[in-house]
């Protein structure tokens, strides 16, 4: 018998009981892994074994591709209308939002994060995902191309067929939505591995899959480790097309594997750092809150983080005051219950990285103004941390922490701040605040980032497209440039004289 997971929620926000398979997911079916090992799940918030799920091994894969390529031969693909799709689609964002309280809580157990974010914007965000590419199914198409009366040129966006997914921890039902749903749109089928970290929503939400319709085959999970589940989907030779949300180095050994293969299609969303622009006419009250939302949302695991706070010389000690009031408002504490604002880091390896950033910077000569310190003696728990006296050339200014850790630095004039907002390897995210609308496009114009928020931050909309530039990745997703990511084009050209 495959494991499974059982849990009584009894908290403020959600009061019952969540009970499905953390087994491995082929063609509609629960299984053992191969070998019938397990991995064990942490409690972020205890430390403590929460449950366990199968583990996965390079022959679970081949059996999920297997099933994954019969699925595409009969069922989906080009063998089930784009209307058809796009309703299932639908009928499954419905399951998720009719079971979004469970999903939040499952979420928060599993990964940490507080509830009202979990259900406020994770599960919201998935299902409104799932629904905008269930809209998008049958409106994939492609066109017809004039070149002269003689001849009929068209092009059709035909899907690779079976492809393989990984996504990360820190957003694991969100990431789930935003790589099933373009890919199924547009008539693919799937091999995914969720993080060995934060697998149990995902879980479930596969559970509601099945209740949604969808046929055997489509929708293959298979839980592992990167190092076995990720090597062997990222190598997989019948696997035309590989998608990957994570770290930059990670990012790369994909992109080889997929490389030395078979040349797989490769979709990369990769890291950041973020720079958090503020120049001295800003709404100061507003851009206190926005630029704490910016490095604290999801407690600093947040690829888009805006980690780099550049605020001009001239308002920057007044910032900073009302910056550091305002963090102290942070409630630290079980994010299942009502008053936490930040719960913990997701595990004890991200714990000791982020900790490890942190006595870095203060040994390279950096000032923690706040925090910077362990919360507490149980779980996770990382103290809302800022460092100021910084130099461009320390780790924490120039490396993803991906925690609860930003660094304050000033800044004079426009020029000043594209040359410094600009001088890293990441291109992901950043934000501007101005009151003076005309700068703050300039500016947002002159950043290299595949997403700059102006006067807000970390906002994330399905219709808009999200991905970076430079070394944080290759392709977007979100919008109908996701579609792109999941079809080839295919052009026809059709004589239509007869003559040779």
């Amino acid at each position: 018998m495959p494991p499974s997971f059982s849990h009584n929620f009894d908290t403020d926000y959600f009061k019952g009981k969540t009970e499905f398979s953390t087994g491995i997911f082929i063609n509609n079916e629960w299984h053992c892994g191969s070998e019938n090992t397990t991995i064990d799940i942490i409690n972020p918030t205890t430390g403590k074994k929460l449950t366990s799920i199968a583990e996965g091994t390079a022959k679970d894969v081949d059996l999920a591709v297997a099933a994954a390529q019969k699925a595409y031969d009969t069922v989906w693909g080009l063998n089930k209308p784009g209307f058809e799709r796009g309703k299932l689609l639908i009928r499954w964002a419905e399951l998720i939002e009719e079971h979004i309280d469970e999903l939040a809580a499952i979420e928060s157990l599993n990964n940490g994060k507080i509830f009202p974010d979990a259900k406020g914007f994770d599960v919201t965000e998935a299902a409104a995902t799932l629904r905008y590419y269930g809209g998008w199914a049958d409106k994939n198409h492609g066109k017809v191309i004039e070149t002269s009366e003689s001849k009929l040129g068209y092009t059709r966006h035909e899907p690779f067929g079976v492809v393989g997914q990984i996504i990360p921890w820190n957003f694991p039902l969100l990431m789930f939505a935003w790589k099933m749903g373009p890919a199924l749109a547009t008539g693919n089928t799937i091999v995914i591995k969720p993080s060995e970290l934060t697998p149990l929503s995902a879980l479930r939400a596969t559970q509601l899959a099945v209740e949604a319709g969808f046929p055997p085959g489509v929708i293959n999970v298979v839980t592992g480790y990167g190092k076995t589940v990720g090597h062997a989907i990222s190598s997989h030779p019948a696997i035309e097309k590989v998608a990957f949300t994570g770290s930059t180095l990670v990012g790369r050994e994909i992109m080889r594997q997929a490389a030395m293969s078979n040349l797989k299609n490769v979709t990369l969303e990769l890291g950041g750092k973020s720079p958090n622009i503020i120049f001295e006419d800003a709404d100061l009250d507003a851009v206190v809150r926005w630029a704490t939302h910016g490095i604290y949302f999801n407690h600093g695991q947040t690829c888009c983080a805006g980690s780099r706070i550049y605020v001009q010389r001239s308002i920057f000690d007044k910032f900073q005051e009302k910056f550091i009031a305002h963090i102290k408002t942070i409630q630290l504490g079980n994010p299942l219950a009502q008053g936490t604002t930040q719960g913990p880091q997701v595990s004890q390896t991200q714990f000791d990285r982020i900790m490890g950033y942190i006595q870095d910077g203060k040994k390279s000569g950096a000032k923690a103004i706040i925090g910077g310190e362990q919360h507490g003696s149980e779980g996770y728990f990382i103290q809302p941390t800022i460092f100021t006296n910084t130099t461009p050339d320390m780790r924490i200014v120039r490396e993803e922490i991906f925690g609860p850790v930003g660094v304050l630095v000033p800044f004079e004039n426009e020029e000043d701040i594209i040359r410094i907002g600009n001088d890293t390897m990441y291109g992901l995210a950043a934000a501007v605040f101005s009151k003076n609308i005309t700068r703050a496009l300039n500016v947002a114009h002159r950043l290299k980032a595949g997403t700059v928020w102006v006067n807000c931050c970390n906002l994330i909309n399905p219709q808009l497209p999200f991905g970076g530039f430079k070394q944080s990745g290759i392709g977007r997703e979100l919008g109908d440039y996701a579609l792109t990511n999941y079809t080839s084009v295919k052009c026809v050209h059709v004589d239509l004289t007869g003559k040779v």
